[in-house]
């Protein structure tokens, strides 16, 4: 059996034993006939919502907030539609601004590469900074954590939310209020938002919002700025857009959600001895602490004491910036390192991806196939290196024996298995 892994730009092919070997992948559901034009018509008949144009006047300032370059949200199909819809509003009244989280800043060809060379270089452009002074404060959320967003986001008239819908390992879906919290808020509520307890709530997962205390959070938040618009869309593999959900946040997400679940929630009718998962490819698998996504898709459907192969081209190392590398090396085994995170005074930046990681570990070898990370860089960080799919494979048949489960999530964390009865 041969399977294409989305891996990098190009994939990465894999040959398998042709017995017991189940590929699951989300239902695939065609990209829309116009694009534009879906969009165009959720702007002007959205849901919950007068149309956008309608909403804004040209005196009006406006932010619109993206998702950064870790998320495959087409902004350069996405924007120039939105932009068009309230043409009215001089460019000088707009604001694009970039959701950072605690990520990294996107270089200027990154950002032209993002939004496209006319956007990129025609309109101002704000890299949220987290850690910035700048930060105007609303209050406390019902879970103790501080909110305080981005100062031009704040200032605005009209605050329009933009990002793309799946589901998310924590989060129960990605988009709606996401942008918002952790996308443009300072450190502390991300911190809050991520930490040990919250992460370690059984609800905390994929495809759940209400009860998830992380979601309701986020969305509390998001509340908490008073959004005016909601623009956010579903993908298939090919990156082409299969839905397009505007309106208002909530209700307007809520659909994005559900349409979402329709086709990446897959039942499997037991869990495998051995699971093979990619991390959705570019961007998703620039690099470690995102490939995090696929690892925990995978657990969804690996036995206890099984093995995960995550295949993530991770061009951007583990990475350098940020705290995961230096927590995974903290302790030397993920038991240790779940204790540490757990008696830790204060929350850290990152200790919410080593937290999972490390859960996932508790259940399962983890190993990698990176064309960026050697075996000594894997080590360090308490996984497995895998230089070959099929050679570790072929070990691992060994260990389980020759009649072992595989299952193989060829799109990753695009799709969300889990074993139909609950079992």
């Amino acid at each position: 059996m041969r399977v294409r892994l989305a891996y990098g730009k190009q994939g990465l092919w894999v040959d398998l034993p042709d017995r017991n070997v189940t590929v699951v992948e989300p239902k695939y559901v065609p990209g829309l006939p116009d694009e534009a034009a879906a969009i165009r018509a959720a702007l002007r008949a959205p849901i919950g919502s007068p149309p956008l144009k309608e909403l804004v006047k040209a005196s009006d300032t406006v932010a619109i907030v993206f998702s950064d370059l870790t998320r495959p949200q087409p902004r350069d199909r996405m924007l120039p539609i939105l932009l068009a819809e309230i043409g009215h509003v001089p460019r000088s009244q707009i604001v694009l601004i970039n959701a950072l989280g605690t990520h990294r800043p996107n270089t200027p060809d990154e950002l032209r590469a993002m939004l496209g060379r006319e956007i990129a270089e025609s309109y101002r452009i704000v890299q949220h900074d987290a850690w910035s002074d700048d930060l105007v404060y609303l209050g406390r959320t019902s879970y103790g954590h501080e909110v305080r967003v981005n100062a031009d986001y704040m200032r605005a008239d009209v605050r329009i939310l933009t990002g793309f819908i799946e589901p998310h390992f924590f989060a129960g879906f990605s988009g709606g209020p996401k942008a918002v919290l952790p996308g443009i808020v300072g450190a502390d509520a991300v911190l809050g938002n991520h930490d040990a307890r919250m992460i370690g709530d059984p609800r905390a997962t994929w495809g759940v919002t209400e009860g998830n205390p992380v979601w309701e959070e986020m969305r509390e938040a998001a509340l908490m700025t008073a959004p005016t618009f909601l623009l956010n869309v579903t993908l298939n593999r090919d990156k082409q857009i299969t839905g397009v959900f505007a309106g208002d946040m909530l209700q307007a997400h809520a659909a994005g959600a559900k349409f979402a679940a329709d086709a990446a929630l897959v039942p499997v009718p037991y869990p495998f001895d051995i699971v093979i998962t990619s991390n959705s490819g570019y961007p998703l698998d620039l690099n470690l602490y995102q490939a995090v996504k696929g690892m925990s898709a995978a657990a969804q459907v690996v036995k206890p004491g099984g093995s995960i192969i995550v295949a993530a081209e991770c061009w951007d190392g583990i990475p350098d910036h940020g705290e995961f590398k230096r927590l995974l090396q903290l302790a030397p085994t993920p038991r240790a390192l779940l204790e540490i995170l757990a008696s830790l005074e204060c929350p850290v930046q990152d200790q919410w991806e080593a937290q999972i990681q490390a859960q996932i570990q508790m259940k399962a070898d983890v190993y990698v196939r990176s064309d960026y990370l050697d075996g000594d860089t894997l080590h360090s960080v308490m996984l497995n290196s895998c230089e070959s799919v099929e050679a570790t494979v072929a070990r691992l048949l060994e260990r389980y024996g020759a009649d072992a489960t595989i299952c193989v999530l060829p799109e990753g964390p695009m799709t969300i298995p889990y074993v139909s009865g609950g079992v």
